[in-house]
């Protein structure tokens, strides 16, 4: 592996590292106003939410790599105490890249984005229309940490109101993940689209303590057909079944003992990662408790 040493490894290359390492991370739109009322918006990825009481979302206006300055979002919540973080979904993602231009302090990045601005509720700093999702915010500290290139200065936001699109919803009134078509960074110039296929869920039930992968028996912990999925699957029963040899009497079962003499226990890991596929945990498992 390649092995890297932040002391040594110049700050640019460094930064790169990391935003490549950690990722997808989600992106907070962050408007502001200055002290002289001049709407600002910049996109942040160094970004997440920290506590829900109170509610609380972070993000890091770090300093430059490359100039040693800083956004003027960073001035602006510091002369004010206030910022919106919009979300950024799909159809305004190439709009917001437009806003991590440095443009001067006296434009409006709302106008070179074609973004429309609206009025907040509770705070000055205006809330982008087309975003899905906007949260009005109080700034409760600021922590600076480093004052070179690359340092960061963390803004810790109280969110005060919310301002949910009811278009992203479902029929339960919860935020449906590809009606809400969330953007999130990589490295580099890469981003991507929470979305399709990429998004699944995984229930794992916090009343139900699961065996573990620990206890799984060797044979099925170094199959060779099944997947980290599949055992995870395996892994969850409260309990390893008792063995029921009734499984033989199973046509799926003899037709692939019958397969193939020389690879029957290969056969029905095959079977097994089959079934559990479809979801037939308790069967899967009697399968591979048979080999």
């Amino acid at each position: 592996m390649l092995t890297i040493d932040p002391k040594t490894t110049p700050i640019p290359q460094l930064h790169q590292y990391l935003v490549g390492a950690v990722a997808p991370r989600p992106i907070a739109f962050v408007s502001t106003i200055s002290a002289d009322g001049i709407p600002n918006l910049a996109p942040y990825s160094f970004f997440n939410v920290f506590g829900s009481n109170p509610p609380i979302a972070a993000f890091s206006s770090n300093r430059r790599v490359r100039g040693n300055t800083t956004k003027d979002t960073l001035a602006n919540v510091k002369a004010t105490g206030e910022a919106v973080i919009n979300i950024v979904n799909y159809s305004i993602v190439h709009q917001m890249a437009l806003t991590s231009v440095d443009y001067a302090p006296e434009v409006s990045e709302f106008e070179k984005a074609g973004l429309t601005p609206i009025p907040s509720d509770l705070v000055k700093p205006f809330r982008v229309s087309e975003s899905p999702v906007q949260m009005e915010c109080v700034v409760r500290d600021i922590i600076t940490i480093g004052e070179g290139g690359g340092g960061s200065n963390i803004v810790i936001c109280e969110i005060v109101k919310m301002h949910i699109s009811e278009s992203i919803l479902d029929g339960e009134g919860n935020i449906d993940p590809f009606r809400a078509d969330l953007m999130a960074r990589m490295g580099r110039a890469w981003y991507c689209r929470a979305n399709g296929a990429n998004v699944f869920p995984i229930v794992q039930p916090f009343e139900k303590i699961g065996v573990g992968f620990d206890q799984l028996p060797d044979s099925i912990k170094h199959s060779p057909v099944l997947t980290g999925k599949q055992l995870w699957q395996l892994a969850s029963v409260e309990k390893i079944p008792d063995r029921n040899l009734q499984i033989v009497e199973d046509a799926d079962y003899q037709a692939a003992v019958n397969s193939d003499v020389d690879g029957v226990s290969e056969n029905l890991h095959t079977l097994a990662a089959e079934l559990l596929n479809e979801g037939q945990i308790e069967k899967a498992w009697q399968v591979l408790l048979s080999v």
